[in-house]
This record gives C-alpha cells, structure tokens and sequence, in this order.
C-alpha cells in the first residue's frame, strides 16, 4: 500500500469520534505499530485533527471534509436503505458492522446535514430472512474469507438428507433465501445450497486451494457458457 492510501485509511478508521489504539490501527491496514506512530505524526503535522498519545489511542477531532464523502441526499439514502437491508438479511456481525459504518458516515456529514442518513423514511421489512439464514451466514463467510472446507448435513428439495464435504466459494441474496455456491465433493460438481436448508454446519481445518476447474471464475464461466448456449437458436 502507498504512503499516501494508508493516510487516508487512517483517517478512515479514525472516524466516529472513538478511541482507536495503535494496535489496532496496525493489524487492520496490516504494518507495524511502529509506521501507524510514524504515519499519525505526519497526518498531525499537517494539520488533521487528531488526538490522544502512544499506549492509549487516538481519536479523530471535529469535522474533516474529504471528496470522497461530500455525499449527495440520494446517495446517503441509497447507503441508509442499503444497511437496512443488511440488518434485516444478514447475521448479527455483518449488521453490527454496517452500523458503525453509518456512525462514520454520519460523524463526518455537514453539520446541518447530520442525522439524516439515520431517517426511518424508507423501511426493510423481511423477518422470514433473520431466524432463516442468520444461524449459518456467519460461518459461510468466515469459511469463505479462510478458504477452509465445510461439512454439512443438508436437507434437499425433496426432504432427502445427506452429508456434503464443500469448498465455499460464494453467498448470495435472493430476497427470499441465502445461497452459498461451493464445490461440493460428493458430487464432484459445483452446487449451489440453501442456508435455511442446512441443518448442521461445521468449518474444518481443511484447507483448500485453487485448483483448475473448481474455482468460483470457473462456475461463472461454465455459468455464462450456458446461457450462451441457451441463446442460440436451435
């Protein structure tokens, strides 16, 4: 990362008016203590409001404009709309998460403009989604970020049940249900499974590699091959 992105991620993390250490800074840009202190005294030397000490923390002080957050009043509903559906659909972490993303957001508005990304004007509504897929979103994703395989005993269509050994490889939103598309061993095939469907799941030490063919650019390939193919006349 240049010097000049992890400046700006910086302030990035700073904002919301909380205590961040120096450790954490580090471990979320990924360098030492050491260039966090090197790169917050740069940023205080030209004049960004930061404050706090080594062995405390820092926090970010008043307001400080950047272009990337002169947002407009559409865009700050679209961002409010989009974390409503995300508490709605999604398991608690990710919920929690884009929640203080929204504090940042808001903690660095105008002041005239502040609160208003926090308007209940527009709703989510889809409680059928929360009891669902929030028992195993979280894990599919931590699955997914480790490229660890997953067991699971699943329950088909049909009420058949069997055990799968998978490599997660994605998770979408349909509106009605959570999928994750895997590579699934027992089939020796990619399969796409529902998370309401999945009775029990667990993450193994098993870690998987990219290998030709199982890829998730491969299933988007065979994927696009096939509608490809369903559009040409017969």
């Amino acid at each position: 990362m240049r010097r000049a992105d992890r400046l700006f991620e910086i302030v990035q993390v700073l904002r919301g008016a909380r205590l961040r250490t120096a450790q954490e800074i580090a471990d979320t840009l990924e360098v030492s203590v050491r260039t966090v202190y090197r790169d917050i005294d740069a940023l205080v030397a030209t004049g960004v409001p930061i404050e706090g000490e080594r062995g405390v923390g820092y926090v970010l002080r008043g307001t400080l404009l950047l272009p990337p957050l002169a947002f407009s009043q559409a865009e700050l509903e679209g961002l409010a709309l989009g974390a409503r559906f995300v508490e709605a659909w999604a398991d608690p972490e990710l919920a929690a998460a884009v929640r203080e993303a929204l504090v940042k957001i808001d903690a660095v508005l105008p002041e005239s403009r502040r609160g208003e990304i926090w308007r209940d004007a527009v709703q989510v509504n889809s409680p059928a989604l929360i009891g669902a897929a929030n028992a195993q979103l979280a894990l599919f994703r931590k699955a997914i970020r480790q490229k660890r395989k997953m067991q699971l005993n699943y329950r088909s269509a049909s009420e058949a049940l069997t055990e799968r050994t998978i490599r997660p490889l994605a998770i979408e939103a349909w509106g009605h249900a959570w999928t994750a598309t895997a590579w699934c061993e027992l089939r020796e095939d990619f399969r796409m499974f529902r998370l309401d469907r999945v009775m029990e799941a667990k993450m193994l030490d098993a870690i998987f590699r990219p290998e030709p063919g199982r890829t998730l650019a491969d299933y988007l390939k065979q994927l696009r091959e096939e509608r490809s193919h369903q559009g040409k006349p017969s």
